[in-house]
């Protein structure tokens, strides 16, 4: 799992940012060094599970609303990728798919 801050820096989270990126990374060049025996992929999810703890509710729909679908996501979405990544995309290597509403774009 990837996600957004791997390459968009969050503030007050540098060594959360570089792990993210250093797995983005390892995502592509794994699928580089095990191919074609072993697929690598990963999945970007965007707002769909909260960090645990208060998180304040305005700064949550700001998030959403800076989705294009402007909705949270649902563990089911991040399922459903995974499946599809492990079941119908036998030709997929190397990617990180962004599961996230369209924040990232």
């Amino acid at each position: 799992m990837v996600d957004i801050h791997a390459s968009r820096p969050l503030k007050a989270h540098p060594v959360y940012c570089a792990a993210k990126a250093g797995l983005a990374m390892l995502t592509r060049s794994l699928a580089r060094e095990l191919g074609p025996e072993i697929r690598v992929n990963g999945i970007a999810p965007g707002p769909v599970l909260w960090p645990e703890g208060d998180m304040d509710e305005a700064l949550k729909r700001e998030i959403i609303g800076k989705t294009a679908l402007k909705r949270q996501g649902t563990p089911q979405d991040i399922a459903r990728t995974a499946l599809f990544l492990a079941k119908d995309a036998p030709y997929l290597t190397g990617q990180i798919i962004a599961v996230d509403g369209g924040r990232s774009i």
